[in-house]
């Protein structure tokens, strides 16, 4: 007989011995005092900082996003009853994803329960609806991406990360009149590099491709009115699809597409991802509308701008004490490792010995080899935050990193 329990107790110990087994840390965050948090352990209770939270403007803790939960709650009870052909489709549902949509400057969009499943169901969708479609992927999209591309069925070229010549090889190769789909990021959330989405388009436009951008890490992060890359380089009507979130910069949950009415309308009626999940809970709705308001107004740009001042500090600050930091121009702070046994201790002394959290990056998340820390400041982490974090890091980097980044 198999032994099935072996098998699995088996897989978890390959982890452990390549030094990426993952601990999750027990966390309560306290409302109004991000990036303060209580930890759990050991029949313990203290609290940190923490310095990785995806919430990058602290919007989850947002008096006015929170008012937007509990008046949902209030008005529509806590679930949405259903999926959003049978019974759960709310008012909250569409006025949000109208507020998307304006966004983006597209006719239309649509929700999904998380940005993996938007990406996973609409890129296989996609796939489906355009027989012999190639689709043409960056080797640094998301895994949510590359599982989407991977269930459409149709033939794919992944192209050298952000290498439009690598890129344009592909295209010339095809007939003017295949259909083709280009998909790539408007932030690379590892590295912390942007895509060149204005270069892309155009080629898109000369070999008669589509272009799928995921905005995940830069909706309301850039852009005039926080629409993303393709925002801030004015581009976005250029872009056939554009799929965002609402985790992170929104402080809240779920996906979502913007695009045009057919191309909308057509996965809303073929993507099972959709199609067979039931719908956003009300207050999660609630939430992301007060947040996508307090983001297009003027307090929205004040964010922003303070956001991207503490993580220009953070960078310079470390660079100058010899700290590996990764060449990023955007808000994401990658300090380069190396490995996974050395990444996973240096995070562990930063909770134990300064009670600061950051977990640590390793594959499948990154290459081998290529293990961090990543950090990601928000507009809440004060001077006084970014010395004790500098200090720290100072103390647990293994000397080799230090030393290399002289």
């Amino acid at each position: 007989m198999i032994d099935y329990e072996a098998r699995f107790a088996e897989a978890v110990e390959r982890v452990r011995r390549e030094g990426r087994y993952r601990i999750f840390a027990e966390l309560e965050r306290i409302a109004g005092r991000f990036p303060t948090a209580r930890l759990y352990r050991d029949g313990t209770v203290r609290e940190i900082t923490v310095w990785c939270s995806n919430d990058y403007l602290g919007m989850g803790q947002h008096p006015a996003v929170l008012e937007g939960a509990v008046d949902a709650i209030r008005r529509y009870g806590s679930g949405a009853g259903g999926t959003r052909n049978i019974s759960g489709t709310t008012h909250l549902h569409v006025e949000l994803e109208k507020a998307l949509a304006a966004l983006h400057g597209k006719p239309a969009a649509l929700l999904f329960t998380s940005g993996y499943v938007a990406n996973e169901a609409t890129l296989s969708t996609l796939g489906k609806l355009l027989p012999g479609c190639l689709i043409l992927s960056d080797e640094k999209n998301h895994a949510s991406m590359i599982a989407g591309i991977r269930a459409s069925g149709c033939e794919k070229a992944i192209f050298r990360h952000n290498d439009l010549d690598h890129l344009e090889s592909f295209l010339k190769a095809q007939p003017l009149d295949r259909p083709k789909l280009i998909a790539f990021e408007g932030v690379y959330s590892m590295d912390g590099d942007f895509g060149p989405v204005e270069a892309i388009c155009d080629l898109a436009d000369r070999y008669g491709a589509m272009t799928y951008l995921d905005e995940v890490h830069a909706v309301g992060l850039y852009g005039p009115k926080g629409g993303g890359i393709a925002d801030r380089d004015r581009v976005a009507e250029r872009v056939t699809v554009i799929q965002g979130t609402l985790a992170k910069a929104m402080g809240c949950m779920g996906g979502y597409i913007a695009g045009s009415a057919a191309l909308v309308d057509a996965i809303r009626s073929h993507a099972a991802g959709f199609i067979f999940t039931t719908s956003l809970a009300p207050a999660v709705a609630g939430t992301a509308l007060a947040s996508l308001r307090v983001l297009t107004s003027e307090e929205g740009v004040r964010l922003r701008a303070r956001h991207q001042e503490r993580a220009a500090t953070l960078k310079a600050r470390l660079a100058a004490v010899g700290v590996p930091v990764m060449p990023s121009p955007s808000h994401i702070v990658p300090v380069m490792v190396g490995d996974p046994v050395a990444c996973k201790a240096a995070s562990d002394r930063l909770l134990d010995a300064f009670a600061i959290y950051i977990q640590p990056i390793n594959y499948p998340t990154v290459p081998k080899g290529t293990e961090r820390l990543r950090i990601t400041p928000t507009p809440l982490h004060d001077d006084r935050s970014v010395d004790r974090l500098v200090e720290a890091l100072l103390a647990v980097l293994p000397a080799r990193s230090l030393a290399r980044a002289a």
